[in-house]
């Protein structure tokens, strides 16, 4: 039995009591989950959550400049798979290099065309990635940072209480029908990235499968779920496949890798496995691909 099945079966075995979210812990979260529905209950919530999420964008960016600095150079280029409204092309931008951006969402392309449309150093790609080429179905959210093509992921923030927000933050209206491409489409018309960035709100490991060689660093988002954890092992699994990798990994935007070295494919899994279904944040896993000499 492949070490994956076995880290698979200690999914469905490991004690849910384990959380890190202590009954102390969970006071500032509960107390925040009222203060939203009080918020949405006078029609605040919209508001209140841009202005934040703004803020929090412009305080964190010379953070996130720190940490790709050490992957990103001068004339490098860049994939952001997720750019949502450019949070990461900007900071990608700041370091020199050519970012091609990609996202579905009409209304966030319209505000990546204000910012980056003159901008000959990006190239904006008005679609959703997955395994093949197609059509699929992209949830729309009235909060943008939270729409999906996964049905199972928009569930599953509905049903945890791992999130600061509780479910009556967002709201998900309907489904509207957008192109898919591939990694190795994009790979194929742009060329091989220093770095590629994937988050796409649970639709990570279909993305992930849609490329089939190796690249210099390829980070995506994981949600500390049974049923997400399961599909952050299978794309580690995917990724091992590809090449010779190595894995680190980060919770939630404080963009420090959380190993002092990097790991294999095994250590990675057995690391994340570990990770309590209830801790409040969600994370990113790194992947560098180590060329042989």
């Amino acid at each position: 039995m492949s070490f994956v099945t076995d880290y698979i079966k200690k999914i469905r075995i490991r004690n849910d009591s384990k959380t890190s979210c202590t009954k102390s812990g969970l006071i500032p979260i509960k107390a925040l989950n009222v203060f939203v529905k009080l918020l949405r209950l006078f029609r605040l919530y919209n508001g209140v959550y841009v202005t934040v999420l703004a803020i929090s964008n412009i305080l964190s960016r010379r953070k996130l400049i720190r940490f790709y600095s050490q992957f990103v150079g001068k004339g490098d280029l860049c994939f952001d798979i997720g750019a949502n409204i450019g949070n990461r092309t900007r900071v990608f931008l700041r370091l020199g290099a050519t970012v091609v951006a990609v996202e579905p969402q009409n209304n966030c392309m319209r505000k990546l065309l204000k910012k980056y449309g003159n901008d000959n150093r990006v190239f904006l790609v008005h679609k959703a990635l997955g395994a093949k080429e197609g059509k699929g179905n992209l949830i729309l959210s009235n909060s943008h940072t939270v729409s999906s093509m996964s049905r199972e992921w928009i569930d599953c923030v509905k049903e945890s209480d791992m999130f600061f927000t509780s479910t009556s933050a967002f709201q998900w209206h309907k489904a509207v029908s957008v192109p898919i491409t591939t990694l190795d489409k994009l790979i194929e018309e742009y060329g091989s990235p220093a770095v590629c960035k994937i988050d796409v709100e649970g639709f990570e490991y279909q993305v992930i499968k849609g490329l089939s060689q190796p690249i210099k660093m390829i980070s995506f988002e994981f949600t500390p779920t049974p049923k997400f954890i399961d599909l952050a092992i299978k794309s580690i699994k995917y990724l091992s496949t590809i090449g010779n990798v190595q894995f680190n990994y980060s919770f939630g935007e404080s963009m420090v890798l959380a190993l002092p070295e990097w790991v294999d494919a095994r250590k990675m899994c057995s690391i994340i496995l570990s990770i309590p279904y209830k801790t409040a944040f969600s994370g990113d896993i790194y992947a560098r691909f180590v060329v042989l000499c």
